[in-house]
């Protein structure tokens, strides 16, 4: 197989940039041109071709692309172009900024001038600037030989920070990393036009109404106690921080707070509603991305944004401003959206969501052993917990208490206290009192003991970060810390770190720690290094049966700990059935973690 080294130089101007706009708006744009491009095949020098779209294309197709594996710096871009543009779609799709951000992290920095500075590799060019508002035609043969230049370096860089990168990197995320492209490069799923458009004026119409009556109390949206508790009565946690000036906790409301910016991205309308008036905003989430959603239909295609280790946990993000991961899936808006996503013609879309990943790789990682087993027996953990906490037989515990046992299992496994228990439960609709609360999660703790026991651990992992002593993880040997490295080696291979982490006191006197990152100093304690791994580990296992459901159907999306396909209708019953086996799939490190999913067939996304 051939390895072909690629990247596009396109025009641009002040107002049409990438800077302004998403990838697919950019490249779907009629102003779209290719400059140039530059490719190098395998270890041989690169070359530069400028011409017509024509020309282009015959030359892009002396390469056999069908046997090649393409190499870019962000080949959703590059690659994008080459398949959308140009009809080419290569045996794989290869990404240096993909692989630098799964082994440096997403907060280090990933630009191909930044990668190429901290592994000595040359200087990135600046002639990029100069290209502003120039069309291919108005280069001279000069400008024209200095961009090619400036292209063919571009190609140099990333051919060889990929023979840096590849040294250390696992076989099996090289084909993680084409898996999540593909949803992007070459996209398959459609989008309903009609039903955008009605979903788009339904919300405009509520939106208004809501925000006729939020103006109505202009007081009440200004004022923080009023309007916090206004969000506190929509079920909302209000975000808070310390003060500057006093040193005491208070209302994060302001524009620069990006929990609370984070709030117009919440699922109830009411709550986006509330927030952008407070914020000053004229649009809702739901609106705009709504509008977005229409947009695209009439350009073609989804193509499916998803970043590839976008968080600290590996897990996958949303991307060009569309943010896949969070379509609202509860509150009046529930599946409106996901309703307008359709497979391809005669084909089914295949949904397979993780039953309680992060619970049981809790308890597997923290050897609460009853626990694990009950999951592997398919008992129902809920009402076990439920019986627990109200001291009554399984066969007595009522839905209520079921639901109370399944908030539990599934937000107290990372040290959560009373008055964020009872925030959860609001939430749902469960008005329960503090000192209730407080001994429900006092419960939850001495039921299953391993697992504060594990939060302690971690801990005690941290400060042997800051020590540089050695400190035991875990259950099961399936997680490895080592404090040379700042962090924990994963079953994929790849680190978790923990860097810059400092130990101080607070103004109590009580250890504190934090790390860095892109935002700052952030805080970390044992229970939060516990849902970061067991969010790691459940990825790791999502990624693997991700690869091998991969090998017989086209995988499409991934949201957490879900993963969704396309097949043939003719394949429905035998592909619903294939991917279920998939994800209950355990890998070779993992034979003893109980897993299990369920499994959703439709015709759209909203009906899986």
């Amino acid at each position: 197989m051939s390895f072909v080294t690629l990247d596009f130089e396109t025009y641009y101007d002040k107002d049409y940039s990438l800077s302004k706009m998403t990838t697919e708006e950019y490249i779907r744009d009629p102003r779209f041109e290719v400059i140039g491009v530059g490719v190098k095949v395998d270890d041989g020098k690169p070359e530069w071709f400028s011409g017509t779209h024509e020309e282009t294309k015959a030359f892009l197709d002396k390469i056999d692309w069908a046997n090649s594996a393409v190499l870019c710096h962000n080949t959703m871009f590059d690659g994008a172009i080459l398949s959308w543009l140009f009809g080419i779609k290569p045996k794989a799709w290869l990404d240096t900024l993909c692989m630098a951000r799964a082994i440096h992290g997403v907060d280090a920095g990933g630009s191909l001038k930044a990668l190429a500075e901290r592994y000595n590799l040359g200087a990135k060019g600046t002639e990029v600037i100069n290209a502003l508002g120039k069309r291919r035609l108005d280069f001279s043969s000069e400008d024209l030989a200095r961009y090619s230049d400036y292209c063919l370096n571009d190609v140099r860089l990333t051919y060889d920070l990929f023979d840096r990168l590849d040294t250390t990197f696992p076989r099996q995320e090289l084909r993680v990393i084409d898996i999540t492209l593909r949803m992007f490069i070459e996209p398959v799923l459609e989008l309903n036009l009609p039903l955008l458009e009605n979903h788009l004026e339904t919300v405009k119409e509520k939106k208004a109404a809501l925000l006729t009556a939020a103006d109505a109390d202009r007081e009440t949206l200004m004022s923080n106690p009023k309007f916090a508790e206004m969000l506190i009565g929509l079920g909302v946690v209000p975000p808070t921080k310390t003060s500057l000036t006093t040193k005491k906790e208070t209302w994060a409301f302001a524009k620069t707070d990006e929990a609370f910016k984070a709030l117009l991205d919440h699922p109830d309308l009411r709550v986006q509603t509330l927030v952008g008036a407070r914020l000053g905003t004229k649009t809702t989430l739901e609106e705009t991305r709504t509008q977005r959603f229409i947009d695209i239909a009439l350009r073609g295609k989804l193509p499916v944004p998803i970043k590839y280790y976008a968080a600290h946990t590996g897990r996958w993000g949303g991307s060009d401003s569309i943010n896949l991961q969070n379509l609202p899936s509860r509150g009046e808006n529930a599946g409106k959206l996901k309703a307008t996503i359709m497979p391809p013609a005669d084909h089914v879309l295949i949904d397979s969501d993780s039953s309680q990943i992060e619970a049981r790789t809790v308890a597997w990682l923290a050897g609460q052993n009853d626990l694990v087993d009950a999951f592997e027996r398919g008992e129902d953990v809920y009402k076990i917990m439920a019986s627990a906490i109200y001291n009554k037989p399984i066969e007595d515990i009522s839905k209520q208490e079921r639901f109370v046992g399944k908030t539990t299992i599934l937000g107290a496994g990372y040290g959560m206290g009373a008055a964020k228990f009872q925030m959860q439960l609001k939430t749902f609709g469960v008005d329960t009192a503090l000192e209730e609360c407080k001994r429900i999660v006092d419960v939850y703790r001495k039921t299953y003991p391993a697992i504060p026991e594990l939060w302690r651990q971690s801990q005690r992992c941290l400060d042997a970060i800051v020590t540089g002593n050695a400190a035991p993880f875990g259950a099961v040997d399936v997680v490895r810390f080592d404090p040379r490295e700042s962090g924990f080696l994963l079953p994929n291979g790849l680190w978790q770190r923990y860097d810059g982490l400092r130990k101080f006191e607070d103004a109590q006197g009580k250890a504190q720690y934090e790390y860095k990152t892109r935002a700052g100093m952030t805080k970390i304690y044992g229970g939060k290094v516990v849902e970061n791994l067991c969010q790691a580990v459940a990825r790791c296992i999502i990624a693997a049966q991700m690869v091998r459901i991969a090998r017989r159907y086209r995988v499409v999306l991934t949201v957490h700990d879900s993963i969704a396909a396309i097949a043939p209708v003719s394949e429905a019953e035998q592909a619903r059935a294939y991917v279920e086996e998939c994800m209950r799939w355990r890998p070779d490190w993992a034979q003893t973690l109980p897993l299990n999913c369920e499994v959703g067939v439709g015709t759209n996304y909203g009906e899986c």
